[in-house]
């Protein structure tokens, strides 16, 4: 009988300890599994959207034609009325055919122009005069809509430039906002001249040379392209180049994606290396730049079906994958 009460003594002392151990797992558990809230920075995919249509409307922006005048002026105007000091980088490059090609990059700068450190953006306005990448041979002297290769990094840009007008106060990271001309004008598939080397991205040689030659690459801590980063199905590997040259901020770049819960659009994957705007960056003004732009390594060109075709239209642009793409480069104009 004394056993007995014992007993019931001791499994009611076990009972209320495993109780209060119980409660004190159940509170940690809860302050442990809770996942740290996502602050996310203001950006509309849908106004990045408007701004991708606005350019299409106004027809392929190849360089030297109305519509790429149109877009120039039009850029020019909306960095201004966004309180950006903007410059119109004027110069000329030999093209594919070896003839000299008039550039106009547009650059709007926020924040204390003389402040270091600051952070380049940039994509390129200019469409490609060919539509080279069409099975059908005739249609391949068309002009290119440029509605993903050109437009959509513009747009996203321009809404970056609306968000950082709508602060009261100046962004953290002082940015400079490039874009540049003639990234297109690479030699076409269908060219049977003499090769020229360094035929592509001639807006970006131009800024890369003046960097160098007046020792500016020093004002910028790092830079982001982007080009192409409009499509519903977007993927974003890390571009061999971008890794070469600006590891570090590949990373950089990818946790924020990470944080913000898109990394179905930034994945882990590698690239081969692509030679577009940044490469110039790097090589030539030693100013760390990396390329967020979608490649497809299911096709042969490493490119999207669409690219330097007719179908490059709004077809290709999705307004949820630009509210990606945004958010992460305004985590960065924030940090």
């Amino acid at each position: 009988m004394i056993i007995d009460i014992c007993l019931v003594k001791v499994e009611r002392i076990v009972t209320v300890c495993a109780i209060i151990c119980a409660a004190i797992l159940a509170g940690c558990a809860g302050k442990v599994n809770k996942a740290p809230e996502v602050v996310r920075p203001a950006f509309s995919g849908d106004t990045a959207y408007l701004f991708i249509k606005h350019q299409v409307q106004m027809g392929a922006r190849v360089p030297g034609s109305k519509p790429h005048s149109a877009c120039m002026l039009f850029l020019v105007n909306t960095l201004k009325n966004y309180g950006a000091d903007v410059e119109i980088q004027q110069g000329t490059k030999l093209n594919y055919a070896g003839e000299e090609q008039v550039i106009f990059n547009v650059i709007g700068r926020f924040g204390d122009i003389h402040q270091k450190n600051r952070l380049l953006l940039a994509a390129h306005y200019d469409s490609r005069p060919w539509c080279d990448e069409e099975p059908n041979y005739d249609d391949r002297f068309c002009p290119l809509p440029g509605a993903n290769d050109g437009a959509s990094g513009v747009g996203v840009l321009l809404e970056v430039a609306r968000q950082i007008a709508k602060r009261d106060s100046l962004p953290r990271q002082a940015v400079d906002i490039v874009f540049f001309d003639c990234e297109d004008m690479g030699t076409p598939s269908f060219y049977t001249g003499a090769e020229r080397e360094d035929t592509w991205c001639l807006g970006a040689q131009l800024f890369a040379d003046r960097m160098l030659m007046y020792k500016l690459a020093k004002d910028y801590q790092y830079g982001v392209l982007l080009d192409m980063v409009g499509a519903p199905d977007a993927v974003f590997p890390k571009e061999y180049f971008s890794l070469q040259y600006a590891g570090n901020y590949v990373e950089k770049v990818w946790r924020a994606a990470d944080r913000l819960g898109y990394s179905r659009y930034f994945v882990q994957e590698r690239s081969y290396p692509i030679t577009d705007d940044h490469y110039y960056l790097n090589t030539v003004a030693g100013i760390p730049c990396i390329d967020i732009i979608h490649y497809d390594m299911r096709q042969e060109t490493g490119f999207p079906y669409w690219w330097h075709t007719k179908q490059d239209d709004m077809r290709n642009i999705d307004a949820a994958t630009l509210q990606a793409v945004g958010e992460v480069v305004m985590t960065l104009v924030d940090n």
